[in-house]
């Protein structure tokens, strides 16, 4: 067996159904008094009836959280938890939460406890990125910032909808891929990765048929975390260089672009990497058929945009997107070549399954 270094973050986990209810024995737990919430505005509502879980441990509810995790965002978390004197965040939402909860614990080290809705995983990692004053996103790694309780309730994911819902998790699945192939992987989060992948991918065909079904909201969270605990180690890859140049050169929508890519990505490193793809296709349940394919059925399974044409981008702009992506090279086991890389963007434009 070959060598590796291995890093594990300890956080506590508690998933099921009604899991929020044990939100109040957890805060004991953590033997603290003086909890703040963080969410988005949309969520207030929500956070009130899950705060009086707390009684007179709730000392007030920060909603200033919002996508990205802007500096002024931030600096208003910050403020509101010096002027109450907290000694515990508790965040409820997606990234965009967490992410503020994140913020705010960097500048004053005091525990996170984290309930989740969304499937993209932010909740397993040390690291948030913080979009600046001057625009510039800058990312923080500190162990200050990993929560140290994680609440997953599959019955507070139901009001997700559908399609937000099985990008968040095709999100998630981007993450365990990216761990097979990228730089760091190792048989630790191999096993995560292949068990991650399968677990959500089983859960969002279900949750296509039926978004009420509490025990595919459930599966999807194992997924997540599964998922998740695979980011640290797995870093970036060409698959995140292709979904950030697109999101963020044209503003497509995070999820959807990550699972419209992720066919594409793989068929690029699929002649190089040929183990861990047989591994991403065994997790998809596709046996020996070949990662790229079985990723694409995936997408078809869920009944989900399978081409970038489908988000509205234009043709005219892969030539452009491409050249992008040749800059500032991200990790791929295959060497960056500029016409094959335009061809996997083609495809991907088209919706059609890699050749």
């Amino acid at each position: 067996m070959s060598s590796f270094t291995h890093m594990g973050y300890p956080s506590r986990v508690i998933l099921g159904a009604g899991a929020i209810k044990r939100l109040a024995e957890e805060v004991s737990r953590l033997n603290k008094t003086r909890v703040m919430f963080c969410c988005t505005k949309s969520r207030v509502p929500q956070v009130e009836k899950i705060a009086g879980l707390l009684g007179d441990k709730t000392i007030g509810i920060c909603s200033d959280a919002k996508i990205f995790v802007p500096m002024a965002s931030v600096e208003e978390g910050r403020a509101m938890a010096a002027e109450l004197k907290a000694d515990c965040l508790v965040s409820f939402g997606g990234g965009t939460a967490v992410g503020l909860a994140k913020s705010i614990a960097l500048e004053f080290d005091i525990p996170i406890i984290a309930i989740p809705t969304t499937y993209s995983g932010s909740e397993t990692t040390h690291i948030q990125g913080i979009i600046h004053h001057d625009g510039v996103r800058r990312n923080n790694y500190d162990l200050k910032m990993l929560p140290s309780v994680l609440i997953y309730d599959p019955e507070l994911a139901v009001a997700l909808p559908k399609d937000t819902s099985i990008a968040s998790g095709l999100n998630a699945i981007a993450h365990s891929v990216s761990s097979f192939l990228g730089r760091n992987a190792n048989p630790v989060t191999d096993m995560f990765a292949e068990r991650g992948i399968g677990e959500m991918a089983a859960a969002l065909v279900k949750i296509a048929q039926d978004p009420a079904n509490i025990d595919a909201r459930a599966q999807a969270f194992l997924g997540s975390w599964l998922c998740g605990s695979t980011i640290i180690s797995a870093g970036t890859t060409l698959h995140h260089k292709m979904v950030h140049v697109l999101g963020g050169g044209w503003d497509l929508p995070h999820g959807p672009t990550h699972g419209i890519m992720l066919p594409h990505s793989t068929a690029y490193v699929e002649r190089v990497q040929p183990d861990p793809c047989r591994r991403i296709s065994r997790a998809l349940g596709n046996g020996e058929q070949d990662a790229p394919r079985a990723l694409y059925g995936l997408l078809e399974a869920c009944g989900v945009p399978r081409g970038l044409r489908d988000l509205g981008l234009d043709r005219e702009v892969l030539t452009e997107a491409t050249d992008r992506i040749m800059l500032d090279q991200y990790f791929c086991a295959r060497p960056y070549e500029r016409d094959e890389i335009l061809a996997r963007l083609e495809e991907a434009w088209r919706g059609r399954s890699p050749s």
